[in-house]
């Protein structure tokens, strides 16, 4: 008898679910519409390309395929760890990746704060157009640009050296400066279009809390320090949890154009690794494993960072 209501309730509560669903459905169809693009595009270019990382576990025929291909489970695997060449590349990696997390993230939270103090609105406009401006850039441009200015023979870096008495450096000719140029060259890319967020999240700060703090008598840093840093953190922390995610996934892009023989020792990452083994030395189970190994990683981090950030601050991405 039980077991028969216990039915019977289920049959009416799964309809009204089901109705309510369909209801909501209707009711935002154009969101839902308008989202359409987006859940294809990660569809087709995100998660059906996952079918492809079965290669990791195969020695990949590229006549074979896929389905003919055989299977040798973790061997590409454990080839990956007894490499010196990859435990190389790995520190690479993660050694650029952590001056990119400590030098590049906070540089867009301190420029958002620096043009939020600017009361000269043509002024803070004229500042925001040119440190927006490098984004737009492809990173080939901004690599000529850099090469450029560290020319031994007339990059004005060496010309000013030389007013001081110093002889010429060839920067990109040495490991010892490879990975500052990466990371500098992020900075001054891609750190003007970071503050679009914290500007964003600056504008909603209440007035009226700067006001109190003014009639309290607190300074401009005592403001800054109390109020507006508070009031983006959670901000800040998405955007830090996301910026972890990529930890391991730096840019073939942003360091090939940099790369060559007298600084790959430092230089060479990953992404560059798997560019030059795999589609060059068409290796591609095995870097295939390297792929899949550095998304799984950058999956664990994101899970661990946000169970942290949860924990120390309330605010996660889920």
């Amino acid at each position: 008898m039980e077991a028969k209501l216990e039915r019977a309730v289920r049959s009416e509560v799964r309809p009204s679910k089901a109705r309510e669903t369909w209801r909501l459905m209707k009711k935002y169809k154009a969101i839902y519409i308008l989202s359409l693009p987006s859940i294809l595009y990660f569809v087709v270019f995100k998660y059906v390309p996952l079918m492809g990382s079965v290669m990791a576990f195969q020695n990949y025929n590229i006549f074979k395929g896929i389905a003919g291909s055989p299977w040798i489970g973790l061997e590409n695997f454990q080839r990956m760890f007894a490499y010196d060449e990859f435990l190389r590349i790995l520190k690479n990696t993660i050694l650029i990746g952590f001056y990119d997390l400590i030098f590049a993230f906070p540089f867009p939270i301190v420029l958002a704060l620096l043009l939020n103090e600017m009361r000269r609105l043509m002024y803070k406009r004229i500042i925001q157009t040119v440190v927006y401006m490098p984004h737009f850039l492809s990173w080939v441009i901004v690599g000529g640009i850099a090469i450029g200015i560290l020319s031994p023979t007339t990059g004005v870096v060496n010309h000013l050296l030389g007013l001081f008495g110093i002889e010429p450096i060839y920067f990109l000719g040495e490991d010892s400066y490879i990975r500052t140029i990466l990371v500098s060259s992020g900075i001054w890319k891609d750190s003007g279009w970071g503050t679009i967020v914290y500007l964003a999240a600056l504008a909603g700060v209440n007035p009226e809390m700067y006001e109190a703090a003014v009639m309290d008598g607190a300074s401009r840093w005592r403001q800054t320090i109390s109020i507006t840093i508070p009031t983006i953190m959670p901000t800040i922390v998405i955007l830090f949890l996301l910026h972890i995610g990529h930890f391991l996934d730096f840019g073939f892009e942003r360091v090939y154009v940099f790369l060559n023989s007298l600084n790959e020792g430092s230089g060479d990452i990953m992404d560059t690794y798997i560019y030059r083994v795999g589609l060059v030395g068409r290796q591609y189970s095995f870097t295939t494993a390297v792929g899949l190994f550095k998304s799984v990683v950058g999956l664990a981090l994101i899970m661990l960072g946000n169970a942290l950030s949860r924990k120390a601050t309330g605010q996660g991405l889920y």
